[in-house]
């Protein structure tokens, strides 16, 4: 049945998608640190900075691997499952992606060029080919989250009396009234997601007094990775503010099932935790800031905020996914960002005296224990961004009933691909843990004083 399609299609893509965001964000990420590592050594001579660059090279090695297997096998789903969202979109968003391409290839060669020319370029020019691979992994992203913003806010196309493309402008579909302010949100997610997800597992080291003279070596681990992580703590919830304004006023659905608003108000209140109960149209046991929705929304503490019934029923989005998943992502947002406070001010208030890492084992203990929140606040943002956005596949003009195949069977194709992400998922922590072994071994004499 086309329904059964439907709900397997949509949890295949979700899977499918919250996984490869895993690799998506690591390879955004990952690659500016171990510049920001290479370029230490290259300025101080540190054998711990250098040994940190090659670590992080391998790692952003297997993880680009393995990310750009699960990529193809999402092109490949597009195509299978959401048949009549590519015949409409394709002109719109394929030159998109055609750009990527070209993002990818320059993120692979000089990937290469890194990898494999450590003892074979001079090492300025050698820590000069990771910058492309930074500006790879970026471009990449900014072009992928170019096609989702043009999902949420669709332009550069005309409709004929047929329901049929009449003009196309490739052009204006990636740069659509959304994509300024989904990529900023976005980018700013993967370098919080990774840098707190390093810095957690260096953290983690430190805590097990495993190789205890390896603990300096840690220590700088966790000041990079939260030195990319910091201004992405700071700026996020200044960029998601300009996001919600924006949504107030081109998607004011989505903004009433993030903030559990059933009923328009005049003054509407902000809500923190609570259930959503479409219903009884309330959201039951939340904490309510009067006034705070409205003033958030529209700068008025009085403004009116549309609620979820001022639309069709049938349009409105699942508010007990959205809620919850938006009070996630906020929650762990300011988490993350009470921990870099802390990092930076238990950082500055030692730095005269050295920093004993031993001695800061509740700082390191809750970066331990923040290791995963990074990627849930990552991960609960594109549930809300994809499940706030439903029923469209497109918005306003193409439901997500309306794209999937009439072709029976996708149930089976799930179950193929779940084994295929568990099988990648398997090889990738196996090849992490032979590298994390791996970095026992000593430098060589000469590596460990070579430079500029």
């Amino acid at each position: 049945m086309v329904i059964n399609n439907l709900l397997a299609a949509r949890a295949q893509m979700a899977f499918s998608l919250a996984f490869h965001m895993l690799f998506a964000a690591a390879g955004m990420a990952l690659p500016l640190m171990m510049v920001l590592a290479e370029g230490r050594w290259l300025r101080t001579g540190d054998p711990d900075a250098l040994k940190l660059a090659r670590t992080w090279a391998k790692a952003t090695a297997v993880l680009f691997a393995i990310g750009a297997v699960s990529g193809t096998a999402l092109s490949f789903e597009l195509g299978l499952l959401w048949p009549r969202f590519m015949a409409f979109a394709g002109p719109l968003i394929g030159p998109a992606f055609a750009v990527e391409g070209y993002a990818f290839f320059i993120e692979a060669i000089f990937l290469g060029l890194y990898l494999y020319g450590w003892d074979r370029l001079h090492p300025l020019v050698h820590w000069l080919c990771g910058w492309p691979v930074v500006l790879g992994g970026v471009s990449s992203g900014l072009i992928v989250i170019a096609a989702v913003s043009w999902m949420q806010s669709p332009a550069g196309f005309t409709l004929g009396p047929d329901g049929l493309l009449t003009s196309v402008d490739p052009v204006a579909a990636i740069f659509n009234p959304a994509f300024g302010k989904m990529t900023a949100h976005s980018t700013l997610s993967t370098y919080q997601a990774v840098g707190f997800a390093v810095a957690g597992v260096y953290a983690w080291a430190l805590l097990r007094r495993r190789r205890l003279e390896r603990a300096r070596y840690n220590g700088l681990a966790i000041t990079l990775a939260l030195l990319v992580a910091t201004p992405a703590a700071i700026a996020q919830p200044l960029v998601g503010d300009v996001l919600a304004k924006r949504l107030y006023e081109a998607q004011p659905a989505k903004l009433a099932a993030m903030e559990g608003q059933f009923r328009t108000e005049q003054g509407a209140p902000l809500r923190i935790g609570g259930w959503p109960d479409p219903e009884a149209r309330v959201t039951r046991g939340a904490i309510e800031i009067p006034k705070a929705l409205s003033f958030l929304a529209t700068g008025d503490p009085n403004g009116r905020v549309l609620g979820l019934e001022a639309f069709p029923r049938d349009q409105w989005p699942e508010a007990r996914v959205v809620h919850p998943s938006f009070q996630i992502m906020v929650g762990f947002g300011f988490i993350m960002l009470g921990l870099v406070a802390w990092f930076w001010w238990a950082w500055w208030r030692d730095r005269a005296r050295g920093h004993d890492w031993a001695a800061r084992r509740w700082l390191l203990q809750a970066l331990a224990l923040a290791t995963p929140l990074g990627y849930l606040a990552l991960e609960a943002g594109w549930v809300v961004t994809e499940v706030g956005r439903q029923p469209w596949i497109i918005y306003g003009v193409m439901r997500t009933g309306e794209a999937v195949t009439p072709v029976e069977g996708v149930g089976f194709s799930l179950a193929g691909f779940v084994f295929l992400y568990t099988s990648l998922l398997v090889t990738l922590v196996f090849l992490l843990r032979r590298l994390a072994r791996g970095q026992t071994e000593p430098l060589p004499e000469e590596e460990r004083h070579a430079r500029i």
